[in-house]
């Protein structure tokens, strides 16, 4: 996902909300985004890096 793309900041805003983020969490979200193919890929990978 291209984290310069209006939608995809859309969404990762929301997410940060809802889930309530730290700011930690929010970095680590925002390095996930490039590396993620959609939504569902990016939670997952968020939740495999909070395991490690």
């Amino acid at each position: 996902m291209n984290i310069k793309d209006k939608t995809v900041l859309e969404m990762l805003n929301k997410l940060i909300v809802k889930d309530r983020l730290t700011k930690n969490q929010i970095l680590q979200m925002v390095n996930l985004v490039s590396l993620s193919k959609d939504l569902n890929d990016l939670k997952d990978n968020f939740k495999w890096e909070s395991t490690n």
